[in-house]
C-alpha cells in the first residue's frame, strides 16, 4: 500500500495524460518520501497490469491516483537498476524505467556556451546520441525548443504515441530524456506542444539521419561507428595552404550524374536487404545509385579527368528532389536518398585514398516551411525571424534565419565544423552569399526592414560568416571555403581579423558572365566586344577567385555550355576547347559543372542522366581528351598556379588586338621563375605568321595546343614549337611568329635545352 503520494489536484496526472507535463522527472522514476522510504512511480499509458522487478522480487504495482500511473513504495532508493514488467492487452513485456535515469546530459557550461553561440561541438549534446548509462544501454535524446510547452518523443519505442515518453525541460530551454534498450535504427520524431495549445510533430534538427523522402522521421545513427583510413590526407591538407596548390574542381548533382535500374544489380555493402531508391517518374524502371555504386564509378571518372576536387551540390537531408538540395530539413544528415551515412563516409574516405577532395555546398542563408522542419518549430520564430521583412524569402518561398539569435548562429556555426569534423570534408561552397548579406535582396521598396544605422546590410549575417570562417581555419587550416557572392562586398576573402568575411575564394562571378556574353556572340561581332576577355583582369587582385561554369548557368533555358557556341557543330565545339583552354590558364582556381567535360548537349535536367551516350562520337570524346589533358598539364605547370593571387602571377602581352579577337599573356610562378606564353584566337579564321613579344631569346615549345586533332580540332599548329626571333615586339627584345589556328587557345614555353640557331651556329664555329 502507497503510505505517501502526490496531491493529484495540482493537475500532475491530468498534465501527463494530456502530454503537457513539462517536468517529469518530478513526478515519475524513484521519488522519496517524508518517512524515507520511496516509492517508484511508473507511466503507462493503456497498461493493463505493472509489476515492479527488483532485486529478485516482483512486486504488483497499484494504480490509486490515475489509471496509468503505476506506484510501488520501497524502503530504500532502488536507483536505475529495477525493471518493469508490463501487461498490454494479454501482451507481457520486460523494461528499464527511462525516467530512472536523471542524469543531466547538458551540464552548465554546454548550457552557457550554446547560450552565448560558442558552443564549437553542440552536435555532441543535441540530437540522439547511443550511449551507456548506469550500464544500461539506450539512446539519449536532447533537444532545443526554449518557448514550448511541452515535448514528448514519438517513434518506434513509443508507438508513435506522445503520451509514453514526455521528456524533462532543463534550463536554458532544452528538453532531454534517456530511453534504455533501443539503438541504432530506431525512427523518432518529437512532438511538441505550444503554450497556445497546438501539436507539431518534428524530425530532429540535429538528427544525424533521416528517413528517405517522402517519409519524414529522423533515425538513430552512431557517428563514432566508422573506421577511417585517411589521416596522412588529412595531415598534409592542413599542412599546407590551399591557395598555393592546383585547384580543378568537378561540380556534381549526385542524383542526376547517372541513374541505376531495378532491373541491374542493387549494391549493398552490409549485405542487408534494402529497398533502392526509385528515382523521378520520368526515367521508368530508374533507381538512384547507392553510395558505394557512386563510389565505384564517380571516382575513377574523375580521377581519369583529372580533377582535384569534387564538389557535391547539398547532400544534406532535403524532402524534394527539384530543390536541387538547396531546401534543407536536415542540416546535420547527409541525404538517406543514397545511403546510411557510414557509406557517405566510406565515399569521402575513398576520395581521399584517390587523392581526390571533397568539396560540398553549404545553404546557411535560408530553409524551407514544411512542417517537420525548422519553421515554427516550438511554436515561436524560432530558427527564423518573426518579422516578413527581414525573415522571409518570398520569392523561393523559404524562411530566413535569425543570425541575431545566439543559439541559431551556434546551430550553424557547429553545423560547419560538424561536416568537416564527422564527414572529412575538404572544403565548403556556400550558396547566395549576398542573399545574407543584404537586406533588401530581392526586395522591392517599403518590403525590407534597414538595420540599426538605416543600411542595407545584414550586419547579423556578417558577424555570423566571420565568426564561421574563423573558427573554421581554426580547427582545419588548409580548407577551402568558397562564396557564391555575386556583388562587390569588399574583402570577402580577407581575414575576419582586418574586417573581411573570411572566406579563402570567391566565385568570379563577372567573369563567368562576361566571358558567356562573349561567345554566345557571332564571331564576327567579338572585335568590338574585347574588353569582355579583358577586364576580368582589372579587378583580379581585389580578392582570391574562383573561376565557375556553374550548375545554374546550363538550366531555365540557357543552355548547356556546347550549344550557348554560335556556328555549326565543329565550331561549337572548337569554341568549348578555346573558352576552357583559355579558363584553364587564366589566374584563379577552376570549377565546372558535369557534362561541360564532354560536351553534353541538353541542358541539365535533375531527373535524368547526363548524356552518357554522346561519347561515342568523336567530337564528344575529343573534347573529354582536352579536359583530361587541360588538367594533367595544369597540375604539372606550377606557373599556372602557384601564383594565382599575386600580380607578378600575370602579365599582359596583348590584349589590345580586338581587329583579330586575340589574346595574349605570361603566368608566372615566382617561386621557381618558370613562366609561360598563353595566346588565344578567337575568331573561326586562322592567322599565320602572327607575331607576339616574349623576353627571353630561344625556343618556345607548343606546350598545349585546343586545336589538336587529338581533341576534335584541325590539327593546325607550330610544329611543336618555335625559335625566337630578335625582332622587338610589345615592349620586349625577342618576339615569336606564330600561326594561330582558328578558335584555339595555345601554351608555350621555353624550352632551355635547345639552343636559338645564333647559338647552335656558333658553337658549331666553336667546334670547328
Amino acid at each position: 500500500m502507497v503510505v505517501e503520494s502526490l496531491d493529484w489536484m495540482h493537475g500532475d496526472g491530468e498534465r501527463l495524460a494530456t502530454c503537457c507535463h513539462d517536468h517529469p522527472y518530478a513526478v515519475l522514476g524513484p521519488q522519496p518520501l517524508a518517512n524515507g522510504s520511496w516509492v517508484v512511480r511508473a507511466w503507462l499509458p493503456d497498461a493493463n497490469r505493472v509489476w515492479l522487478l527488483n532485486q529478485g522480487q516482483e512486486l504488483a504495482m497499484e494504480s490509486p491516483h490515475h489509471p496509468w500511473l503505476f506506484e510501488q513504495v520501497l524502503e530504500q532508493n532502488p536507483g536505475s537498476s529495477y525493471r518493469l514488467k508490463v501487461d498490454r492487452a494479454g501482451i507481457t513485456h520486460e523494461q528499464h524505467d527511462p525516467y530512472a535515469f536523471r542524469e543531466e546530459w547538458m551540464g552548465e557550461m554546454d548550457r552557457h556556451l550554446f547560450s552565448e553561440g560558442n558552443h564549437h561541438h553542440i552536435w555532441r549534446r543535441m540530437g540522439a546520441h547511443p550511449v551507456v548509462q548506469q550500464g544500461v544501454a539506450g539512446v539519449q535524446f536532447c533537444v532545443w525548443a526554449p518557448s514550448a510547452r511541452s515535448v514528448a518523443l514519438i517513434g518506434d519505442c513509443s508507438a508513435w504515441d506522445g503520451r509514453n515518453l514526455p521528456m524533462q525541460q532543463r534550463l536554458g530551454g532544452s528538453w532531454e530524456l534517456f530511453v534504455p534498450g533501443i539503438g541504432v535504427g530506431q525512427r523518432y520524431k518529437y512532438e511538441v506542444r505550444t503554450q497556445d495549445g497546438h501539436c507539431y510533430e518534428k524530425a530532429d534538427p540535429y538528427g544525424f539521419q533521416h528517413e528517405v523522402r517522402p517519409l519524414q522521421a529522423s533515425l538513430v545513427a552512431d557517428l563514432n561507428s566508422y573506421e577511417w583510413a585517411d589521416t596522412a590526407w588529412l595531415q598534409q591538407r592542413d599542412s599546407r595552404n590551399p591557395l598555393d596548390q592546383p585547384v580543378s574542381v568537378y561540380e556534381m548533382h549526385l542524383g542526376s550524374w547517372m541513374h541505376g535500374s531495378f532491373d541491374q544489380p542493387y549494391i549493398d555493402t552490409d549485405g542487408a536487404a534494402r529497398t533502392p531508391v526509385p528515382a523521378a517518374d520520368l526515367k521508368p524502371r530508374a533507381r538512384l545509385l547507392t553510395y558505394p555504386e557512386l563510389a565505384d564509378r564517380v571516382i575513377p571518372y574523375v580521377k581519369a579527368r583529372g580533377f582535384t576536387h569534387i564538389e557535391l551540390m547539398p547532400i544534406a537531408e532535403h524532402p524534394f528532389d527539384g530543390s536541387w538540395g538547396y531546401q534543407v530539413t536536415g542540416f546535420y544528415a547527409p541525404t538517406s536518398r543514397f545511403g546510411p551515412l557510414n557509406e557517405f563516409k566510406a565515399f569521402v574516405d575513398r576520395c581521399h585514398s584517390e587523392g581526390i577532395g571533397i568539396i560540398l555546398d553549404w545553404v546557411p542563408g535560408h530553409f524551407p516551411k514544411d512542417a517537420h522542419g525548422l519553421a515554427f518549430f516550438d511554436g515561436s520564430h524560432l530558427y527564423e525571424h518573426g518579422d516578413s521583412r527581414i525573415g522571409e524569402h518570398k520569392e523561393w518561398g523559404t524562411l530566413i534565419f535569425n543570425y541575431s539569435r545566439n543559439e541559431v548562429r551556434n546551430f550553424l556555426v557547429s553545423n560547419l565544423l560538424f561536416w568537416f569534423e564527422e564527414f572529412h570534408i575538404d572544403g565548403i561552397r556556400v550558396d547566395a552569399v549576398a542573399s545574407m548579406l543584404y537586406r533588401d535582396y530581392l526586395r522591392p521598396d517599403g518590403e525590407w526592414l534597414p538595420n540599426e544605422h538605416g543600411g542595407r546590410e545584414n550586419l547579423e549575417a556578417v558577424r555570423f560568416m566571420q565568426q564561421a570562417n574563423s573558427l573554421l581555419f581554426h580547427y582545419f587550416p588548409g580548407a577551402l571555403a568558397i562564396a557564391e557572392e555575386s556583388t562587390t562586398w569588399p574583402m570577402v576573402t580577407q581575414p575576419t581579423h582586418v574586417g573581411g568575411l573570411g572566406f579563402n575564394l570567391k566565385w568570379n562571378m563577372g567573369w563567368m558572365h562576361d566571358m558567356l556574353d562573349y561567345f554566345e556572340l557571332d564571331h564576327w561581332f567579338r572585335q568590338f566586344h574585347q574588353n569582355n576577355i579583358t577586364f576580368s583582369i582589372c579587378y583580379q587582385y581585389t580578392e582570391n577567385f574562383m573561376l565557375a561554369l556553374s550548375h545554374d548557368e546550363v538550366v531555365h533555358g540557357k543552355s548547356h555550355l556546347l550549344h550557348k557556341m554560335p556556328g555549326s557543330d565543329d565550331l561549337k565545339f572548337a569554341n568549348v576547347r578555346a573558352l576552357l583552354t583559355f579558363m584553364w590558364t587564366h589566374p584563379g582556381k577552376k570549377t565546372i559543372f558535369m557534362g561541360m567535360e564532354f560536351g553534353q548537349r541538353g541542358e541539365w535536367n535533375v531527373w535524368g542522366d547526363l548524356e552518357w551516350d554522346k561519347l561515342q562520337f568523336p567530337a564528344h570524346q575529343g573534347l573529354l581528351n582536352l579536359v583530361d589533358d587541360l588538367n594533367s598539364y595544369y597540375k604539372s605547370e606550377p606557373a599556372l598556379w602557384r601564383s594565382d593571387f599575386a600580380n607578378y602571377g600575370f602579365q599582359w602581352i596583348d590584349c589590345d588586338d580586338n581587329n583579330h579577337s586575340v589574346v595574349s599573356f605570361m603566368r608566372r610562378d615566382e617561386k621557381e621563375g618558370n613562366w609561360v606564353v598563353v595566346v588565344c584566337n578567337f575568331t573561326p579564321e586562322c592567322h599565320g605568321n602572327y607575331r607576339i613579344g616574349v623576353p627571353v631569346a630561344g625556343f618556345y615549345q607548343e606546350a598545349f595546343n585546343s586545336d589538336s586533332s587529338r581533341y576534335g580540332g584541325s590539327n593546325q599548329g607550330n610544329l611543336g614549337g618555335k625559335f625566337s626571333a630578335g625582332n622587338a615586339m610589345h615592349g620586349y627584345e625577342q618576339s615569336l611568329e606564330l600561326c594561330l589556328p582558328p578558335l584555339s587557345s595555345l601554351v608555350f614555353k621555353l624550352d632551355p635545352s635547345r639552343l636559338p640557331p645564333a647559338a647552335i651556329h656558333e658553337e658549331n664555329m666553336k667546334q670547328s
